[in-house]
Protein backbone atom coordinates (compact mmCIF):
# COMPACT_ATOMS: atom_id res chain seq x y z
CA UNK A 1 0.00 0.00 0.00
CA UNK A 2 1.58 3.32 -1.04
CA UNK A 3 2.48 5.88 1.61
CA UNK A 4 1.48 9.49 0.97
CA UNK A 5 3.39 12.46 2.41
CA UNK A 6 1.74 15.85 2.15
CA UNK A 7 3.99 18.89 2.53
CA UNK A 8 2.13 22.10 3.35
CA UNK A 9 3.21 25.57 2.25
CA UNK A 10 4.64 26.23 5.71
CA UNK A 11 6.67 23.01 5.71
CA UNK A 12 4.53 20.63 7.80
CA UNK A 13 4.66 16.97 6.72
CA UNK A 14 1.49 14.88 7.02
CA UNK A 15 1.56 11.15 6.27
CA UNK A 16 -0.99 8.39 5.65
CA UNK A 17 -1.49 5.24 3.58
CA UNK A 18 -3.53 5.04 0.38
CA UNK A 19 -4.79 2.04 -1.56
CA UNK A 20 -3.75 1.96 -5.22
CA UNK A 21 -7.38 2.14 -6.35
CA UNK A 22 -8.19 4.96 -3.92
CA UNK A 23 -7.78 8.67 -4.58
CA UNK A 24 -5.56 10.75 -2.32
CA UNK A 25 -8.38 13.04 -1.16
CA UNK A 26 -10.48 10.14 0.15
CA UNK A 27 -7.47 8.45 1.73
CA UNK A 28 -6.57 11.67 3.56
CA UNK A 29 -10.14 11.95 4.90
CA UNK A 30 -10.01 8.32 6.08
CA UNK A 31 -6.86 9.27 8.01
CA UNK A 32 -8.59 12.25 9.63
CA UNK A 33 -7.12 14.91 7.33
CA UNK A 34 -9.81 16.95 5.59
CA UNK A 35 -8.25 18.89 2.72
CA UNK A 36 -9.82 21.86 0.89
CA UNK A 37 -12.13 20.48 -1.82
CA UNK A 38 -15.53 21.15 -3.33
CA UNK A 39 -16.98 18.89 -6.01
CA UNK A 40 -14.86 15.74 -5.53
CA UNK A 41 -15.49 14.83 -9.16
CA UNK A 42 -12.75 16.70 -11.05
CA UNK A 43 -14.73 19.85 -11.86
CA UNK A 44 -13.94 22.65 -9.42
CA UNK A 45 -10.15 22.43 -9.21
CA UNK A 46 -9.97 23.40 -5.53
CA UNK A 47 -8.06 20.23 -4.56
CA UNK A 48 -5.16 20.91 -6.94
CA UNK A 49 -1.63 20.20 -5.71
CA UNK A 50 1.79 19.21 -7.11
CA UNK A 51 3.36 15.74 -6.94
CA UNK A 52 7.00 16.28 -6.06
CA UNK A 53 7.96 12.59 -6.19
CA UNK A 54 6.37 9.28 -7.16
CA UNK A 55 4.22 7.73 -9.86
CA UNK A 56 0.44 8.11 -10.05
CA UNK A 57 -2.52 7.96 -12.40
CA UNK A 58 -5.00 10.78 -12.98
CA UNK A 59 -8.64 9.98 -13.66
CA UNK A 60 -10.71 12.11 -16.01
CA UNK A 61 -11.50 15.69 -15.02
CA UNK A 62 -13.36 18.64 -16.49
CA UNK A 63 -11.75 21.07 -18.90
CA UNK A 64 -10.75 24.14 -16.92
CA UNK A 65 -10.56 22.34 -13.57
CA UNK A 66 -6.81 22.92 -13.70
CA UNK A 67 -6.03 26.51 -14.65
CA UNK A 68 -3.23 27.38 -17.05
CA UNK A 69 -1.01 28.10 -14.06
CA UNK A 70 -1.81 24.69 -12.51
CA UNK A 71 -1.33 22.45 -15.55
CA UNK A 72 1.74 20.79 -14.03
CA UNK A 73 -0.31 19.81 -10.99
CA UNK A 74 -2.87 17.16 -10.09
CA UNK A 75 -6.37 17.04 -8.65
CA UNK A 76 -6.25 15.05 -5.43
CA UNK A 77 -9.79 13.77 -5.99
CA UNK A 78 -8.56 12.16 -9.23
CA UNK A 79 -4.99 11.21 -8.21
CA UNK A 80 -4.42 7.48 -7.53
CA UNK A 81 -0.90 6.47 -6.40
CA UNK A 82 1.10 3.69 -8.02
CA UNK A 83 3.91 4.05 -5.47
CA UNK A 84 4.82 6.26 -2.53
CA UNK A 85 4.07 9.93 -3.23
CA UNK A 86 5.34 13.24 -1.89
CA UNK A 87 2.78 15.97 -2.62
CA UNK A 88 3.27 19.71 -2.18
CA UNK A 89 0.11 21.50 -1.04
CA UNK A 90 -0.43 25.17 -1.99
CA UNK A 91 -1.77 26.14 1.45
CA UNK A 92 -0.54 26.11 5.08
CA UNK A 93 -1.16 23.40 7.66
CA UNK A 94 -3.90 25.54 9.26
CA UNK A 95 -6.09 24.90 6.19
CA UNK A 96 -6.05 21.13 6.80
CA UNK A 97 -8.96 20.29 9.10
CA UNK A 98 -8.74 17.51 11.66
CA UNK A 99 -12.46 16.85 12.11
CA UNK A 100 -15.27 15.82 9.81
CA UNK A 101 -17.45 18.58 8.42
CA UNK A 102 -21.05 18.59 9.65
CA UNK A 103 -23.85 17.69 7.22
CA UNK A 104 -27.46 18.55 8.05
CA UNK A 105 -30.83 19.19 6.48
CA UNK A 106 -31.86 22.60 5.17
CA UNK A 107 -35.24 23.66 3.76
CA UNK A 108 -35.65 25.95 0.74
CA UNK A 109 -37.34 29.14 1.95
CA UNK A 110 -37.10 31.37 -1.15
CA UNK A 111 -36.20 31.23 -4.86
CA UNK A 112 -35.94 34.33 -7.05
CA UNK A 113 -34.08 35.57 -10.16
CA UNK A 114 -30.94 37.61 -9.40
CA UNK A 115 -29.82 39.39 -12.55
CA UNK A 116 -29.44 37.65 -15.89
CA UNK A 117 -28.74 33.94 -15.58
CA UNK A 118 -28.57 33.76 -11.79
CA UNK A 119 -30.83 32.64 -8.97
CA UNK A 120 -31.06 33.86 -5.38
CA UNK A 121 -31.68 30.86 -3.14
CA UNK A 122 -32.43 31.04 0.58
CA UNK A 123 -32.43 27.95 2.79
CA UNK A 124 -33.01 27.53 6.53
CA UNK A 125 -31.60 24.84 8.80
CA UNK A 126 -34.14 22.20 9.79
CA UNK A 127 -34.55 21.98 13.59
CA UNK A 128 -31.93 19.80 15.29
CA UNK A 129 -31.91 18.97 19.01
CA UNK A 130 -28.11 18.84 19.30
CA UNK A 131 -26.85 21.30 16.68
CA UNK A 132 -29.28 24.13 17.37
CA UNK A 133 -30.58 26.62 14.82
CA UNK A 134 -27.84 29.24 14.35
CA UNK A 135 -26.09 29.64 10.99
CA UNK A 136 -22.52 29.98 12.23
CA UNK A 137 -19.90 30.73 9.57
CA UNK A 138 -17.23 33.28 8.68
CA UNK A 139 -18.17 35.77 5.92
CA UNK A 140 -16.61 34.50 2.68
CA UNK A 141 -17.10 30.80 3.41
CA UNK A 142 -19.22 28.36 1.40
CA UNK A 143 -21.49 25.34 1.85
CA UNK A 144 -21.87 22.20 -0.22
CA UNK A 145 -25.49 21.58 -1.22
CA UNK A 146 -26.66 18.13 -2.36
CA UNK A 147 -29.46 17.73 -4.88
CA UNK A 148 -32.37 15.93 -3.22
CA UNK A 149 -32.29 12.19 -3.75
CA UNK A 150 -28.75 12.18 -5.17
CA UNK A 151 -25.10 12.24 -4.07
CA UNK A 152 -24.39 15.19 -6.40
CA UNK A 153 -23.04 18.15 -4.46
CA UNK A 154 -22.13 21.66 -5.51
CA UNK A 155 -20.40 24.38 -3.50
CA UNK A 156 -21.87 27.87 -3.14
CA UNK A 157 -20.74 30.82 -1.04
CA UNK A 158 -23.10 32.54 1.38
CA UNK A 159 -23.97 36.15 0.63
CA UNK A 160 -25.55 36.91 4.01
CA UNK A 161 -24.15 37.19 7.54
CA UNK A 162 -24.08 34.61 10.33
CA UNK A 163 -27.40 34.65 12.17
CA UNK A 164 -29.44 32.99 14.91
CA UNK A 165 -32.28 32.12 12.50
CA UNK A 166 -30.34 29.43 10.62
CA UNK A 167 -30.71 31.25 7.30
CA UNK A 168 -28.22 30.78 4.43
CA UNK A 169 -28.48 32.93 1.30
CA UNK A 170 -26.79 32.08 -2.02
CA UNK A 171 -26.37 33.68 -5.45
CA UNK A 172 -26.14 30.79 -7.92
CA UNK A 173 -25.12 31.10 -11.57
CA UNK A 174 -27.40 29.02 -13.80
CA UNK A 175 -25.01 26.88 -15.84
CA UNK A 176 -26.29 25.32 -19.09
CA UNK A 177 -26.85 21.59 -18.46
CA UNK A 178 -25.38 21.96 -14.96
CA UNK A 179 -26.74 19.40 -12.50
CA UNK A 180 -27.70 21.85 -9.76
CA UNK A 181 -28.83 24.49 -12.25
CA UNK A 182 -31.14 21.95 -13.91
CA UNK A 183 -32.58 21.05 -10.52
CA UNK A 184 -33.23 24.72 -9.71
CA UNK A 185 -34.77 25.44 -13.11
CA UNK A 186 -36.95 22.34 -13.41
CA UNK A 187 -37.83 20.90 -10.01
CA UNK A 188 -36.84 23.07 -7.05
CA UNK A 189 -39.68 24.45 -4.95
CA UNK A 190 -40.26 26.06 -1.60
CA UNK A 191 -40.13 23.45 1.14
CA UNK A 192 -37.67 21.10 -0.60
CA UNK A 193 -35.23 19.48 1.84
CA UNK A 194 -31.53 19.50 0.85
CA UNK A 195 -28.39 18.34 2.63
CA UNK A 196 -25.89 21.12 3.40
CA UNK A 197 -22.30 20.35 4.36
CA UNK A 198 -20.13 23.02 5.89
CA UNK A 199 -19.20 25.75 6.46
CA UNK A 200 -16.02 25.37 4.44
CA UNK A 201 -13.31 27.52 2.90
CA UNK A 202 -10.57 29.95 3.86
CA UNK A 203 -11.61 32.86 1.65
CA UNK A 204 -12.08 35.19 4.63
CA UNK A 205 -10.94 38.65 5.65
CA UNK A 206 -7.64 39.16 7.45
CA UNK A 207 -8.92 41.53 10.09
CA UNK A 208 -5.46 41.88 11.65
CA UNK A 209 -4.20 43.75 8.58
CA UNK A 210 -4.30 47.56 8.50
CA UNK A 211 -3.64 47.74 4.75
CA UNK A 212 -6.23 48.94 2.23
CA UNK A 213 -8.49 46.22 0.85
CA UNK A 214 -9.47 45.59 -2.75
CA UNK A 215 -12.38 43.16 -3.09
CA UNK A 216 -13.01 41.81 -6.61
CA UNK A 217 -16.04 39.74 -7.55
CA UNK A 218 -16.87 38.30 -10.96
CA UNK A 219 -20.37 36.99 -11.67
CA UNK A 220 -21.64 35.04 -8.68
CA UNK A 221 -18.23 35.53 -7.12
CA UNK A 222 -19.95 38.62 -5.73
CA UNK A 223 -21.72 36.43 -3.13
CA UNK A 224 -18.82 35.92 -0.66
CA UNK A 225 -17.62 39.48 -1.32
CA UNK A 226 -21.11 40.73 -0.44
CA UNK A 227 -20.99 38.75 2.81
CA UNK A 228 -17.61 40.30 3.64
CA UNK A 229 -18.87 43.83 2.90
CA UNK A 230 -21.99 43.29 4.99
CA UNK A 231 -19.72 42.21 7.84
CA UNK A 232 -17.58 45.34 7.48
CA UNK A 233 -20.72 47.49 7.35
CA UNK A 234 -22.11 45.77 10.45
CA UNK A 235 -18.96 46.75 12.36
CA UNK A 236 -18.83 50.25 10.80
CA UNK A 237 -15.34 49.53 9.50
CA UNK A 238 -13.33 52.63 8.50
CA UNK A 239 -10.44 50.96 6.68
CA UNK A 240 -10.01 52.05 3.03
CA UNK A 241 -11.83 49.49 0.88
CA UNK A 242 -12.45 49.31 -2.85
CA UNK A 243 -14.97 47.02 -4.53
CA UNK A 244 -14.63 45.90 -8.16
CA UNK A 245 -17.64 44.05 -9.51
CA UNK A 246 -17.11 42.57 -12.98
CA UNK A 247 -19.64 41.27 -15.50
CA UNK A 248 -19.81 40.47 -19.19
CA UNK A 249 -23.00 42.55 -19.70
CA UNK A 250 -24.88 45.18 -17.72
CA UNK A 251 -27.81 42.88 -16.97
CA UNK A 252 -25.47 40.47 -15.16
CA UNK A 253 -24.71 43.07 -12.50
CA UNK A 254 -26.63 42.71 -9.26
CA UNK A 255 -29.19 45.32 -8.17
CA UNK A 256 -27.76 48.77 -7.50
CA UNK A 257 -29.90 49.11 -4.37
CA UNK A 258 -27.67 46.65 -2.51
CA UNK A 259 -24.58 48.71 -3.36
CA UNK A 260 -26.31 51.90 -2.24
CA UNK A 261 -26.91 50.38 1.20
CA UNK A 262 -23.26 49.33 1.46
CA UNK A 263 -21.99 52.71 0.28
CA UNK A 264 -24.05 54.46 2.95
CA UNK A 265 -22.69 52.16 5.67
CA UNK A 266 -19.09 52.22 4.38
CA UNK A 267 -18.26 55.83 3.43
CA UNK A 268 -14.60 54.88 2.92
CA UNK A 269 -15.50 52.34 0.22
CA UNK A 270 -14.94 53.04 -3.47
CA UNK A 271 -16.86 51.10 -6.11
CA UNK A 272 -16.00 50.22 -9.72
CA UNK A 273 -18.64 48.47 -11.82
CA UNK A 274 -16.82 46.87 -14.75
CA UNK A 275 -18.62 45.58 -17.85
CA UNK A 276 -16.63 43.80 -20.52
CA UNK A 277 -19.08 44.05 -23.42
CA UNK A 278 -21.60 46.79 -22.64
CA UNK A 279 -24.66 47.61 -24.71
CA UNK A 280 -26.31 50.98 -25.17
CA UNK A 281 -25.23 53.97 -23.10
CA UNK A 282 -23.22 52.25 -20.37
CA UNK A 283 -21.61 54.96 -18.21
CA UNK A 284 -19.39 52.81 -16.00
CA UNK A 285 -15.97 51.26 -16.56
CA UNK A 286 -15.64 49.29 -19.81
CA UNK A 287 -13.29 46.32 -19.59
CA UNK A 288 -12.60 43.25 -17.50
CA UNK A 289 -12.32 43.10 -13.73
CA UNK A 290 -8.55 42.72 -14.21
CA UNK A 291 -8.50 45.94 -16.28
CA UNK A 292 -10.40 47.73 -13.52
CA UNK A 293 -7.99 46.33 -10.93
CA UNK A 294 -5.03 47.65 -12.91
CA UNK A 295 -6.62 51.10 -13.04
CA UNK A 296 -7.32 51.02 -9.30
CA UNK A 297 -3.67 50.17 -8.51
CA UNK A 298 -2.50 53.24 -10.43
CA UNK A 299 -4.19 55.50 -7.90
CA UNK A 300 -3.75 53.39 -4.76
CA UNK A 301 -1.00 54.94 -2.59
CA UNK A 302 -0.30 51.70 -0.70
CA UNK A 303 -0.14 48.06 -1.79
CA UNK A 304 -3.50 46.56 -0.80
CA UNK A 305 -4.68 43.19 0.39
CA UNK A 306 -6.55 41.67 -2.57
CA UNK A 307 -9.60 39.43 -2.21
CA UNK A 308 -10.82 37.98 -5.49
CA UNK A 309 -13.56 35.47 -6.28
CA UNK A 310 -14.80 34.52 -9.73
CA UNK A 311 -14.31 32.29 -12.77
CA UNK A 312 -10.85 30.78 -13.32
CA UNK A 313 -9.89 33.09 -16.21
CA UNK A 314 -10.75 36.16 -14.16
CA UNK A 315 -8.67 34.90 -11.24
CA UNK A 316 -5.68 34.24 -13.48
CA UNK A 317 -5.95 37.69 -15.09
CA UNK A 318 -6.18 39.46 -11.71
CA UNK A 319 -3.24 37.46 -10.33
CA UNK A 320 -1.20 38.33 -13.44
CA UNK A 321 -1.82 42.05 -12.82
CA UNK A 322 -0.86 41.60 -9.16
CA UNK A 323 2.35 39.80 -10.13
CA UNK A 324 3.29 42.58 -12.56
CA UNK A 325 2.83 45.09 -9.75
CA UNK A 326 4.94 42.93 -7.37
CA UNK A 327 2.11 42.35 -4.91
CA UNK A 328 3.27 39.51 -2.61
CA UNK A 329 1.32 36.26 -3.21
CA UNK A 330 0.34 36.05 0.47
CA UNK A 331 -1.63 39.29 0.05
CA UNK A 332 -3.83 37.75 -2.66
CA UNK A 333 -6.67 35.71 -1.17
CA UNK A 334 -8.71 33.97 -3.84
CA UNK A 335 -11.64 31.65 -4.43
CA UNK A 336 -12.71 30.30 -7.80
CA UNK A 337 -16.20 29.56 -9.03
CA UNK A 338 -17.35 27.65 -12.09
Amino acid sequence: MPDITLVTRDGARLGFACEQNENVLDAAAAAGLFLPAMCREGSCGLCHAHVADGAYEMGSYAKGALSDADQAGVLLCRCQPREDLVIDLPYPQADVKRHAIISREVVIEALAPAGAGAMAVTVVYAPHSDLGQAADFVPGQYMELAIPGTDIRRAYSMSNLPNWDGRLEFLIRMQKDGAFSTYLADRAKIGDVLIARGPLGTFVLDETSSRPRCLIGGGCGFAPVLSMLRHLADFQDTQPTHLILGANREDELFPAGELDVLRAALPHMGVTLSVWRPDGDWQGFTGTAADAFEQYLESCPETPDVYVCGPPRMLEAVKAVAQERSIPPERIISERIL
